[in-house]
């Protein structure tokens, strides 16, 4: 065959491959890759819902873009796979910036596909022309704008491999609208791959990886005597046949992990003992004076994270990080660091004998199980004190929900003042199948409330539960019509004390009080969500009726409906409790007031 026909052959077979349409073309290539469900608002020519019509990808159609991209993340937070979202050009992608925050900063595998000005009309006052490159690149991993018909499918293709690979993180590729009925070749570099197998699923990677014996990493483990060991967010969908656990039986470790880390360690195992940081519990803090060595896994040790560290920890108290960027490693602590996949280097550190075979009797770690059973013994305790009292409070609704809901519930939350409650380990204990999901360092208001539904998306099976303060519901409420119609029966737990419960504890702290001003509405704090036929609400106070409350609303959920159930909430019913007023509060949230939108 001479080289012209190969051409020949090659360019026939392209057309063969060829649709007509960029959002034909999307379609076909993400049901390529195993796409199974995409949220978004398109453009105005409704195309991609055509297109998107027959194939096997359920598409949430969202009445607000930055939700969409919020289900995006939260569905790519859940399921491990990549969170697709669609939009229209021009205001429709300034509106989903803050969705493209979160994903960053939580570092989830997100692809935002928009629509864009067509070529010819570039520089020439086209309808919503903007410059949508320049306002996406600083807040994804890559942006890129398709102007050639040929280029869609290879650079789709790289989009989502982008999005997943190495940290994960969102990817924006723009389809300008000259591609709408451009003839567009679809698999000349993949023919021969099965349709159901991505581009995720032929990618070759390293099943383990060893630390040289002389490594200082190795070196330093080997000799700690009381670890402790933190787990961030990148361990998320990593943890195989309990790997974690068996490393912090092996080492002897105290285990604590960060907020986004919740779900990757198994919170009953006896060597758990909290969120680190902001969240750690008092019994804990003995810990963290007393350890010789900190083994922390994906994290990028945010501030949150780190937040009332002992001053050792990073200094005589060596610090090994274990990250597969190095742009993730936190510079200002000193100790070791290894570039590596944690999944893939656990085994290794398992074999190597990392720790020492009396681990398990070691003072250190029978120290560490005795926290962990006077964190339950408090959680009890407290639990019967508020019995008790007349009011309902928060932990109350927090252990009737454990108690009620099947044990591999999903909770999903905010970050505000009131909604702190279920970051405080034990108020959630936690079981082997439950998990979480949590805003980033960013804690952009309303993430969890809009995120709940992508949640519910990728595990339709399990109990999906958003805690949530209504400053942050208010903002996702345009589309819990998207919920009833997808029959997505997420339960939303609006705890409601009027407004911005975090900010009113500010203002009430300040030295200098500011007259004329306030966060929080006291008339607004009975009030429920609007009315809205197929969505069923509640509003709980009676201690009495709350389990049978909550078995009838997960009796809704599990048949397809969404529920509400609001929960009037007093300021006072803090986690940490509430600063006097005058008193001083600095950049960081103390134990005292914490930072969100509850």
């Amino acid at each position: 065959m001479t080289a012209q026909n190969a051409l020949h052959m090659d360019a026939d077979q392209q057309a063969q491959d060829a649709v007509t349409g960029c959002w034909k073309a999307v379609a076909a290539l993400l049901e390529q890759e195993g796409v199974q469900a995409a949220f978004g608002l398109p453009a105005d020519d409704l195309d991609l819902l055509e297109a998107l019509d027959g194939t096997g990808i359920r598409f949430l159609l969202c009445r607000d873009q930055r939700n969409a991209v919020f289900m995006a993340t939260g569905y790519a937070l859940q399921s491990g796979a990549t969170g697709i979202a669609f939009t229209g050009k021009g205001p429709a992608v300034t509106n989903t910036l803050t969705g493209l925050l979160e994903a960053k900063y939580a570092a989830a595998p997100v692809v935002l596909l928009s629509a864009g000005t067509a070529v010819e009309r570039r520089g020439a006052a086209a309808f919503q022309e903007v410059d949508q490159l320049s306002v996406v690149a600083p807040l994804v991993k890559w942006a890129a704008r398709v102007d050639a018909p040929a280029r869609l499918a290879p650079m789709l293709r790289r989009a989502l491999l982008v999005a997943r690979e190495g940290v994960p993180g969102p990817v924006y590729l723009e389809l300008p609208d000259h591609l709408l009925t451009a003839g567009i070749p679809l698999s000349a570099s993949s023919r021969g791959t099965a349709p159901a197998e991505g581009i995720a699923d032929r990618l070759a990677r390293p099943v383990h990886v060893r630390l040289a014996e002389e490594s200082a990493a190795l070196r330093t483990l080997k000799g700690a005597e009381r670890p402790v060991l933190l787990i961030g967010g990148g361990m998320r969908h990593t943890n195989g046949p309990r790997i974690l656990e068996g490393l912090a039986e092996r080492l002897g470790a105290a285990v604590f992990c960060t907020a986004s880390g919740r779900g990757a360690f198994d919170e009953t195992h006896p060597q758990f003992c909290g969120l680190a940081g902001l969240y750690l519990p008092d019994a804990s803090k003995r810990l963290w004076a007393k350890t010789d060595c900190l083994l922390t896994l994906g994290s990028r040790l945010e501030e949150t994270a780190t937040y009332g560290w002992p001053s050792g920890i990073g200094q005589e108290v060596p610090v090994v990080q274990v990250n597969v960027d190095a742009a993730e490693f936190h510079t200002d602590y000193a100790g070791p660091k290894v570039l590596a996949d944690a999944a893939a280097l656990l085994p290794g550190l398992l074999a190597d004998g990392t720790g020492r075979p009396s681990a398990a009797s070691s003072d250190w770690t029978q120290d560490v199980r005795a926290v962990h059973e006077e964190l339950h013994r408090a959680h009890r305790e407290e639990l019967d004190r508020l019995t008790v009292e007349d009011e309902l409070h928060i932990a109350e609704v927090l252990a009737a929900l454990a108690e009620v809901l099947p044990d591999d519930l999903v909770l999903v939350q905010e970050n505000g003042l009131q909604d702190m409650w279920s970051y405080q380990y034990p108020v959630h204990a936690g079981t082997p199948r439950s998990g979480s999901i949590v805003p980033s360092e960013q804690t952009s208001l309303g993430f969890g409330a809009a995120a709940a539904a992508g949640v519910k998306t990728a595990s339709p099976q399990r109990p999906v539960v958003a805690f949530v303060g209504d400053g942050a519901f208010n903002l996702f409420a345009v589309d819990l019509p998207t919920l009833v119609e997808q029959q997505l029966g997420v339960l939303y737990v609006v705890l409601r004390n009027g407004g911005y419960g975090w900010l009113q504890s500010q203002l009430e702290q300040r030295k200098n009080p500011l007259s004329g001003f306030r966060f929080v509405d006291s008339g607004a704090i009975g009030q429920s969500a609007p009315e809205l036929p197929g969505l069923y609400q509640l509003t709980l106070g009676d201690k009495d009726s709350l389990r049978s409350d909550i078995e009838q609303a997960w009796k809704i959920c599990r048949s397809g409906g969404p529920v509400v159930l609001n929960v009037p909430v007093r300021m006072a019913d803090s986690l940490f409790g509430t600063a006097p007023a005058g008193g001083d509060f600095p950049l960081l949230p103390t134990p005292g007031a914490t930072k969100g939108n509850a």
